[in-house]
């Protein structure tokens, strides 16, 4: 036994190179037993409040859905004048009726996660400066995440708003080995999952080349994400100088992970252009709607819901596309989610076990 009188000796938070867990791989395809229910999912309630201390609290309800959705024109511009009236909601094909609709700049969680494989090292300066300058152009109440993966995964700094704490994150790279992103992918779900303050959440990639590392496949990446509530995925894929053969594998995969997710996918024809996305990411996020519905499927059904939904341009003149989720499990817990106080200051960075 030791002295109970002698305080107990903490390990320095100063160094963070505890690896992320690598998932196993998915037996089937079947769809997720209550033992494997999320932590926080895709069944959300479609109402976010400000209460008198500051704080915004998601309420959730079996039966309700919140979905975050990006309104670009034909051009490819933000559409930043709808109302609720102008979009329409469609759940497994049936119609849906909006309950809230809000158009605010809400904080988000956020995992950014870097390639930190061999062929990253003369990118990984610009790649830097690129991050730092979204984190710098997005809402100050963010808190992110850094993860920087090669054929293991490494959370080199927990949730936080400090700009100098994630910018040592990111500096802490060692360019060597495969590049295991499915596995790193799921594994930063899981740390969205249990540690995100904010109900709206989204995972930054940024890589070179295509997974030939990872434990889980593609599609049990994003079974993992859409179990675990499904964020926002956004994808730089650096594939300018990559093997043709290797573009066309990477190039399709990120398309598919930031597709499913109602993110965005881009693929930049050199590393000047990385700067100029970072800021496009930004705003995108910061641009956003959020609508909630009650589903007319009880959630006692369970199973995955296809979820389309469309805006209608005011006038008439212009076509407008929805980005969001295609989307989410259904399940049946309750529970109220406080999101980030806008007073309260996030925690210290905190390694994933």
């Amino acid at each position: 036994m030791g002295d109970p009188t002698r305080p107990e000796i903490q390990p320095s938070l100063s160094i963070d190179r505890d690896p992320v867990p690598s998932p196993d791989p998915e037996q089937s395809a079947a769809a997720p037993t209550s033992a494997e229910a999320p932590a926080r999912t895709g069944a959300q309630a479609g109402a976010i409040e400000k209460r008198q201390d500051g704080v915004y609290t998601l309420h959730e309800d079996v039966d309700e859905v919140l979905l975050s959705c990006a309104v670009v024109d034909d051009q490819g511009r933000p559409v930043l004048d709808l109302t609720k009236n102008d979009f329409r909601i469609w759940e497994d094909g049936v119609p849906q009726v909006a309950r809230s609709f809000l158009h605010q700049d809400l904080p988000v969680s956020m995992g950014v996660l870097v390639d930190n494989s061999g062929s990253m090292r003369d990118k990984r300066m610009a790649v830097t400066m690129a991050v730092m300058k979204l984190l710098r152009e997005s809402n100050p109440k963010d808190s992110a995440f850094i993860v920087n993966f090669s054929d293991r995964a490494y959370l080199d700094q927990g949730f936080t708003s400090d700009l100098e704490a994630l910018n040592r994150g990111l500096s802490r790279f060692d360019t060597k080995g495969t590049t295991a992103l499915y596995d790193a992918v799921a594994a930063s779900a899981e740390e969205l999952s249990k540690n995100a303050k904010q109900a709206k959440q989204v995972l930054l990639i940024i890589t070179d080349g295509a997974d030939n590392a990872s434990r889980l496949d593609l599609n049990q990446a994003i079974r993992r994400v859409k179990n675990l509530g499904g964020p926002v995925v956004y994808a730089v894929g650096l594939l300018y100088d990559a093997e043709p053969q290797e573009v066309r594998r990477s190039h399709e995969a990120l398309e598919i992970l930031s597709r499913e997710t109602g993110g965005v996918s881009y693929f930049p024809r050199s590393i000047d252009e990385v700067d100029h996305i970072a800021e496009e990411v930004a705003q995108d996020i910061r641009n956003q709607y959020t609508i909630g519905y009650s589903s007319t499927k009880p959630s006692s059904l369970g199973g995955f819901r296809t979820v389309r939904v469309e805006a209608i341009s005011p006038n008439g003149r212009r076509k407008l596309t929805v980005r969001t989720r295609n989307g989410y499990y259904a399940n049946s817990r309750q529970r109220t989610q406080a999101a980030q106080s806008a007073n309260r200051q996030p925690a210290g960075a905190q390694p994933l076990p």
